[in-house]
């Protein structure tokens, strides 16, 4: 692996099921994710992007192909070996950001350090600075039942930058917000990417995220479609040269679905 990239997916395929029942989740797939970049991998519902997220995650084990994350092939690593790449290398953000009610911002923080092995002085200063990098450092001590759903996602992306992993995944990111609150969450993201030289992977459907990455990349029914900086006016689909935009109903209810070359896709 070139040093600029911090993981890489060569001809990953992955299947659940068998016989009759066998689902090809994902085929062929090669990627990669290089630091100081935030990269965004866009499809519907269905498409297999959650299912690459979870195999570089290493959540999930591909049926076929490899991986490398930050340098480290996985395929030959054991239940733990994975779980050792995951607290050294990897950093995690979830659409329903997984809080901890009953604890602090700052405890939550300092619990996800703990399970690095990180405490004492340490743990304490590095909670202080992921805090800060995400401008949560006035709400150390508040409950997550008192903060607003940015504020929330800023402190789950506090927790996971907490012990300076090489690489961010993001489940969704914004999906829960509304379009102030997925402003700012989406405003944070490039920033932890080039500040920290960071990999920054974020899975979504979004297409208000789209003007803040650095990479598109369009997969779809399991397959990379599409792999470039974003375009002006959308993300740009080499299928069928669309992009996508938002439509809204009398009602002003609104959707998002491909749209050029005289055809529209749902998404």
């Amino acid at each position: 692996m070139s040093a600029r990239l911090a993981m890489e997916a060569r001809n990953v395929s992955k299947t659940f099921g068998q016989g009759a029942r066998e689902v090809r989740a994902l085929s062929d797939v090669s990627l990669e994710v290089r630091r100081g970049e935030l990269t965004l991998l866009m499809g519907p519902s269905g498409s297999g992007k959650t299912t690459l997220l979870s195999i570089l995650g290493c959540i999930l084990s591909a049926s076929s192909g490899e991986v490398w994350v930050a340098g480290h092939p996985t395929a030959q690593l054991n239940p733990e070996g994975l779980a050792a790449l995951r607290r050294r290398y990897l950093g995690f953000i979830f659409q329903s950001y997984n809080l901890f009610p009953t604890l602090t911002a700052a405890e939550n923080v300092l619990l996800a350090l703990k399970v690095r092995g990180i405490e004492g002085r340490e743990a304490d200063r590095l909670t202080a600075a992921a805090l800060a990098e995400v401008g949560m450092s006035s709400k150390a001590n508040a409950h997550p039942g008192t903060l607003s759903g940015g504020q929330q996602q800023r402190l789950a992306i506090a927790r996971a930058l907490a012990g300076d992993p090489a690489i961010l995944l993001a489940d969704e990111p914004t999906a829960a917000l509304d379009t102030e609150n997925g402003a700012a969450v989406m405003d944070i993201l490039p920033g932890i990417a080039k500040k920290g030289d960071r990999a920054v992977l974020a899975v979504t459907h979004d297409p208000r995220t789209i003007r803040y990455a650095d990479r598109v990349i369009e997969i779809l029914d399991g397959r990379i479609v599409g792999d470039a900086p974003p375009g002006v006016s959308g993300a740009v689909s080499p299928v069928a040269g669309d992009h996508v935009v938002e439509l809204r109903d009398a009602k002003g209810k609104s959707r998002h679905e491909h749209a050029g070359r005289g055809r529209k896709r749902r998404r």
